[in-house]
């Protein structure tokens, strides 16, 4: 198969399209043909070769954990699901990627894919999407009439929050550039504060959640906003503990994990016309280098694709 390798830790130059082992199953597993996956920043941090657990990784690595396809074998316990079956989700972090024409996954970590849109879009739903559910909801634990701060919402977790934020009921206010102002508020955002030139923290107060996918000084202007017992969800770390504890809040680091109870439950909205994927780009497979190149420069509303199979 053709896929995507790096063969050591380093820039986006490393990255290789060329001809790669297809993965081997193991009893719980589904070999998926990839129509489509996309990129996410752990993909590059993992290249970069400073995430956790990169020391236990081997060459050539596949990167990527984001897929949406269709199931071309199934490993001896798996139940539940056919070949040709289309699915999506995440899976484990720890094996190969996706940047590949097929990846082995657990059938555990899967859900069929939204039927109302494509493969192409799909493909940029399970970890951003998980990731934005999970922090909202049973982190965050928002609940309607509450208000939510998402900071980055323009990008590819906070666009996902400001609608399943909305959808809950809540009171949704990102931080995002001005340009991004009217795309967000078209997503759901009551209110839109544009962080280059105005200081969220002297414009809000008595917020119930903030969502933070930025750290530094950011988060701990945060804390500024947030109400007594209110919750800083964070996907980057909690800066200062002993300060979220003295100001009588919450904290809560995590890494979104993959539920297929949560991708069926996006993939229900999605159907629903309640819920869509933000793509910014499309790319063949092959450019994952430029691909990644973009995607760290930050700032992209949405997703960055790329495109393995075209199904259009």
């Amino acid at each position: 198969m053709k896929a995507v390798t790096i063969h050591q830790y380093g820039s986006a130059d490393e990255l290789i399209y060329e001809d790669a082992q297809q993965p081997e199953l193991k009893p719980n597993d589904v070999l998926v043909k990839i129509y489509a996956t996309s990129i996410n920043p752990i993909d590059w941090k993992v290249r970069g070769g400073g995430y956790p657990g990169s020391d236990q990784r081997q060459f050539p690595l596949i990167l990527g954990w984001d897929v949406s396809g269709v199931i071309e074998k199934l490993g001896t316990e798996v139940t539940g699901f056919m070949i040709g079956d289309e699915v999506f989700g995440r899976p484990d972090t720890k094996r190969q990627g996706t940047y590949a024409e097929y990846v082995a996954v657990n059938f555990q970590e899967i859900a069929r894919k939204p039927k109302s849109i494509d493969h192409t879009h799909t493909a940029a739903v399970p970890l951003a999407g998980l990731t934005a559910w999970q922090g909202i909801f049973d982190h965050g634990k928002l609940e309607a009439g509450q208000k939510i701060l998402i900071h980055a919402a323009a990008g590819g977790v906070g666009t996902y929050a400001v609608q399943l934020a909305k959808w809950k009921g809540a009171y949704v206010i990102g931080t995002a550039s001005e340009s991004n102002t009217a795309f967000l508020m078209e997503l759901g955002a009551d209110e839109v504060i544009d962080y280059k030139n105005e200081d969220f923290s002297k414009k809000l107060k008595d917020i119930d959640v903030v969502f933070d996918l930025i750290g530094g000084e950011v988060q701990t202007k945060s804390l500024d906003v947030l109400k007594t017992g209110g919750i800083l969800v964070s996907t980057v770390g909690i800066k200062d503990e002993e300060a979220v504890k003295a100001k009588g809040m919450i904290g809560v680091k995590y890494m979104a994990e993959s539920r297929p109870e949560n991708l069926k439950q996006l993939a229900d909205l999605i159907d629903e016309g309640k819920l869509r994927p933000v793509i910014a780009e499309v790319l063949p497979l092959e450019q994952a280098k430029e691909a990644h190149k973009k995607s760290e420069k930050g700032h992209t509303k949405g997703k960055i694709v790329l495109q393995v199979v075209n199904d259009k």
